[in-house]
């Protein structure tokens, strides 16, 4: 039998750590009561949701009081986004300021108030390096700035947004700040305080937790109108009988992410160091995309040259990871991140973005980084018909 394939994809998706499936075990056979209910099946279930809560606060720096559990992070941001934007709306604050780098779930739920709603938005753009200017996103604050929503961590570019230093200008000016922090929670130290953020989204997905649970950090005194309504569930901002199991899963990943935060990091970034150093060996002019520093120390988004990006993955059966690109059936398009960074589209349609994990070795570096520049050549040997397709 062939090797398993190396898996360098864990900005998509995490497999769940064998420490939250035993963690979650007991909420799916013994403790199956509904938190809501009196008796002592709901009280078991109460206590397990608590706990999380609890674990999830203490990885942001929040108050437990201020989590809010929902389905996935694009639920925490339509929540954040919409449910401030509506709020402030009331106050005469009808105006959105994002980066042109947001993640869709953010990006979209500003083009939804945009479109149905009459807000205003300004999309700041990125400088190449993938980060936002600090000052040219407060220039485009207003007087009825309703909102400003940034990501922490870019997804395909892993580029660090200066969110700290816009979080305190905005909380002088008295403008609310979310961030979506689903790449960077688990990976680097996410405070909230630090942060001077109103809300925060999180991915349990993200951070080895199952698919299918998410988080809203809201501070408290911060207002959200529900976009579904029903019981009083989750403070009333996200009614429906909670996942309990999932939940109790995505507090066990926070755990383990604290406790783990600063050895892991020390050993990705060294990791990806390595990955790099081969790869720029191997391939003549092969580059990085975005700041080189201020970037997630798991991700980088390489631009290979002459080729697709597309057709080295499909070629290199031995490595699992993304590209950034759109395939139609006559045409590839490239990423709108890299293009949004001023890449040319012929460059841009050579990324291919390799994020590593906790279980990423120096074993598996050596190989993918040999089988991506095996892969490289015999694409780029192969007739221009070929690798255009």
């Amino acid at each position: 039998m062939s090797a398993a394939p190396i898996y360098l994809d864990f900005n998509a998706t995490t497999p769940v750590d064998p420490a939250v499936v035993e963690a979650m075990l007991p909420y799916l056979r013994d403790r199956f009561g509904n938190p809501s209910s009196g008796h002592a099946y709901g009280k078991a279930a109460a206590e397990g949701l608590a706990h999380a809560r609890a674990q999830v606060a203490a990885l942001l720096e929040a108050a437990p009081a201020e989590i809010v559990f929902t389905s996935c992070a694009t639920e925490s941001i339509n929540l954040a986004i919409k449910g401030i934007a509506f709020a402030r709306r009331k106050q005469g604050k009808q105006h959105l300021v994002l980066s042109a780098v947001e993640h869709p779930a953010a990006a979209e739920s500003c083009a939804y108030l945009e479109r149905e709603h009459g807000f205003k938005v300004t999309r700041v753009p990125p400088e190449p390096d993938g980060r936002v200017d600090r000052w040219r996103l407060m220039a485009a604050v207003r007087d009825d700035t309703a909102l400003v929503t940034l990501i922490h961590a870019q997804n395909e570019t892993g580029a660090l947004q200066p969110v700290q230093e816009i979080g305190e200008t905005l909380r002088s000016r008295g403008v609310p700040f979310h961030v979506d922090a689903s790449q960077s929670a688990g990976k680097l130290p996410v405070s909230v305080r630090a942060l001077a953020c109103d809300a925060l989204s999180l991915a349990g997905h993200k951070l080895y937790a199952p698919k299918g649970v998410g988080a809203l950090f809201i501070r408290r005194g911060i207002s959200l109108p529900p976009l579904i309504v029903g019981a009083g569930q989750e403070h009333g901002v996200r009614p429906g009988t909670e996942n309990v199991a999932f939940i109790v899963g995505l507090g066990a990943a926070c755990r383990i992410a604290a406790d783990a935060l600063e050895r892991s990091r020390r050993t990705i970034t060294e990791l990806a160091a390595s990955l790099l150093s081969r790869l720029q060996k191997e391939i003549p002019g092969l580059t990085l995309v975005g700041d080189p520093v201020r970037r997630l120390p798991n991700t980088l988004n390489v631009l290979l040259p002459d080729v697709s990006g597309r057709l080295v993955l499909e070629a290199c059966s031995g490595v699992l990871a993304s590209t950034g690109s759109a395939c139609h059936a006559d045409s590839e398009e490239p990423s709108a991140i890299l293009t949004a960074l001023g890449i040319p589209r012929t460059k841009a349609l050579g990324a291919v973005r390799l994020s590593l994990g906790r279980s990423t070795t120096q074993a598996d570096i050596t190989t993918a980084a040999s089988d991506l520049a095996r892969a490289w050549r015999s694409v780029r040997s192969a007739p221009a018909t070929t690798k255009a397709q």
